[in-house]
């Protein structure tokens, strides 16, 4: 015989407050979980997940806009570093704390100095040198009248020459949002390997008045070299974007000391004085591309529409090293497969030179005012083989790439041959040609800068070389701080022989 359930008044007051507390438990259980998921999709941001498909921004004036309108402050409230009077011992205070920290890194890591993330501190300088400077760019670029005293477009020039905004963009962005591994941003100047400085040197060199460009840069230099950091090395661990060789022209024998970012080295010393720079202190980086990166797919359609066999567009008269480029146009003129064009770096320049590259077999790349020019990076990105005629090119991050797999080294002396050149691209292969642009397909990846920074991209491979770097920059740095005064001049690793063309080897 089954019981009953004798159900008490006071059992039945408590139905409706069990019910109760069961529905707010089961709500909070569905807020709970709608919460987690959105969480997860926020988590799935391409910004934060690489494996996701996602195309980064490659244009700077893209990529610009955004970074201004979301992140760039529009008063001067932000925190800077100035420093108005530094003393002997701030200095020492922060020496101290510097080796206190490398002590404890040695101690406690058997590969140090060799370690990733290399550590940066980024100053935070006046807005006068950095935000300013972008919206003065972002709100002037229009102006397509803007030109040099050679007919190319400032501003077009400004953009090949954006490596500045770039690692900029990347080291200050938060954490959440960067997907580098071989970088950390440190907000304590004891904690660091490098210090960055962020002064757009080329916007300011373009854009101020040649006066008002001059005095910013005696500020800035000011304002650098009072910093405690700077004084306790000389300059030695602090990186400086000077990647246009007319920038900074009048202050740079006072930061020569520092590691400079530049296109290239220029060891004619027609832009750079001797023992200002040299490939142990400082760090070639590539232009920006003024065309679209040809992929994949891209470089798969534009196998049989590749007729042309040699291929230029650019400014046929140039100075100083780029002199031979109206020897190679007199000597090239007219021959069978030769494209050669007069051109510059605007819209119409950029669509005439994409259209050309994605025709032709092999660009021609001959030096420019500098030894380098932005045409490289150009043939690079579009699958047209580079034939390099430039004796004392130094190239990016040639420590980590080998740029024999995806162009071919030409001395000027043998091109000048009548008829070697052309006998010469001949006579290479369909299948070496068809090996090289394939390379040519995986090595495009290391020159597009973005944001966000990609893995071995140029933000990526440009620590990547910093980190090899590292000890000597120490060395150096310790040297300078214990050598006394009568003893002989400090090694400044400044004697290097010439970089001259050698053997092509594929």
């Amino acid at each position: 015989m089954r019981s009953k359930l004798h159900i008490t008044p006071s059992s039945r007051s408590r139905s409706p407050i069990l019910l109760l507390t069961l529905s707010f438990l089961a709500i909070s259980l569905l807020f709970f979980l709608f919460s987690l998921s959105s969480s997860q999709t926020r988590i799935q941001s391409p910004y934060l997940n690489p494996s996701l498909a996602f195309k980064p921004e490659t244009s700077f004036l893209a990529s610009l806009e955004h970074f201004l309108a979301e992140k760039a402050p529009r008063s001067s409230s932000t925190r800077d570093d100035t420093v108005i009077q530094v003393t002997d011992e701030e200095v020492t205070e922060l020496d101290k704390e510097m080796y206190r920290k490398e002590s404890e890194r040695v101690s406690g890591n058997p590969y140090y100095p060799l370690e990733f993330p290399i550590r940066v501190y980024v100053y935070e300088m006046p807005r006068k040198f950095t935000y300013d400077l972008l919206w003065l760019f972002r709100n002037t670029y229009r102006e397509t009248d803007n030109l040099t005293s050679n007919g190319s477009p400032v501003h077009r020039l400004i953009e090949q020459h954006s490596i500045d905004y770039w690692l900029w963009a990347d080291l200050i962005a938060p954490e959440s949002e960067r997907l580098l591994k071989s970088v950390v941003r440190v907000h304590r100047q004891e904690e660091a390997d490098l210090f960055y400085i962020p002064f757009f040197t080329t916007i300011s060199f373009f854009l101020l008045e040649k006066q008002q460009c001059k005095a910013l840069y005696r500020e800035a230099l000011k304002w650098v070299t009072d910093q405690p950091a700077w004084k306790r090395s000389g300059g030695r661990d602090h990186i400086l974007p000077v990647h246009h060789p007319w920038s900074f022209k009048s202050v740079r024998r006072y930061m020569k000391n520092a590691i400079w970012l530049l296109p290239d080295m220029d060891s004619t010393g027609n832009w750079y004085k001797p023992g200002q720079v040299f490939l142990e202190k400082d760090l070639i980086l590539p232009y920006v591309p003024n065309v679209d990166l040809c992929d994949a797919r891209c470089l798969s359609k534009s196998e049989s529409k590749r007729t042309t066999l040699l291929f230029f567009r650019g400014r046929l008269k140039r100075n100083a090293g780029g002199k031979i480029r109206a020897k190679l146009v007199s000597e090239l003129s007219g021959a069978d497969g030769v494209i050669i064009e007069e051109g510059t770096a605007g819209d119409g320049g950029k669509s005439a030179a994409q259209i050309g590259m994605r025709k032709s077999i092999f660009c021609l790349n001959p030096a420019g005012d500098t030894p380098s020019s932005a045409r490289l990076f150009d043939a690079i990105v579009s699958g047209c083989i580079p034939v390099i005629i430039s004796d004392e090119l130094e190239l990016p991050f040639e420590g980590i790439l080998d740029y024999r797999k995806i162009a071919l080294f030409v001395s000027s002396s043998d091109a000048m041959q009548p008829g070697w050149l052309l006998k010469f691209l001949k006579g290479i292969g369909a299948a070496q040609v068809r090996e090289m642009r394939q390379k040519l397909g995986q090595y495009s990846r290391h020159f597009l800068y973005s944001s966000p920074a990609q893995p071995l991209g140029p933000e990526d491979l440009v620590w990547r070389m910093m980190a090899g770097k590292l000890v000597n920059i120490k060395l150096h740095t310790r040297r300078s701080q214990r050598v006394v005064k009568e003893s002989r001049s400090i090694c400044t690793c400044d004697c290097k022989r010439a970089n001259f063309t050698g053997p092509n080897i594929v």
